[in-house]
């Protein structure tokens, strides 16, 4: 008659993404429009439609139908609906299928089921690869400069068929 859940279950409900109504502090019924700015440091659930920037240390919850026209900051973040406007995460941002965002985008994971939509750019913050590659060549050439100090002439290191001719 009951069943348990497969340990198999989506990413996003293995992870505290979503929480009960008992971990939730602020809801938004699907009746409700919010106009104005709002900040909570607890989890926010959002039903219905906020005209106003939105912001949790915490989970931010937008549910399939519920509409938000603002910029958004949260912990993390699991979007089903619409959100016009930034969104900013400080760790996980999970945008499902029917996930409508029109605005840039900015968190250090993103997770993107197929059928979501992103108007605006996407910016992953955290370690770069352009950094690391820069930093691992930088490396790598003082080691080439340092051994290249000798009284050795660099010009003696090459070949006429190592050069290029202009």
């Amino acid at each position: 008659m009951f069943q348990r859940p497969s340990p198999n279950i989506a990413l996003s409900q293995q992870d505290n993404s979503h929480v009960s109504p008992d971990e939730v502090e602020t809801v938004v019924g699907p009746s409700v429009h919010v106009e104005g700015d709002f900040s909570s440091e607890g989890n926010i659930l959002v039903k219905g439609m906020v005209s106003g920037n939105v912001q949790t240390s915490r989970l931010l919850t937008v549910e399939s139908g519920a509409k938000i026209t603002a910029n958004v900051k949260a912990g993390n973040a699991v979007i089903s609906g619409e959100i016009k406007g930034n969104v900013r995460v400080s760790d996980r941002l999970e945008l499902t299928e029917t996930a409508r965002i029109s605005g840039d985008i900015s968190c250090v994971i993103l997770a993107v089921e197929p059928g979501a939509l992103i108007v605006g750019k996407v910016s992953m913050e955290g370690m770069t690869p352009e950094k690391k590659r820069t930093t691992k060549s930088r490396r790598r050439l003082t080691k080439l400069v340092d051994d290249t100090d000798d009284d050795t002439n660099m010009e003696d290191e090459f070949s006429e068929e190592d050069s290029i001719d202009a």
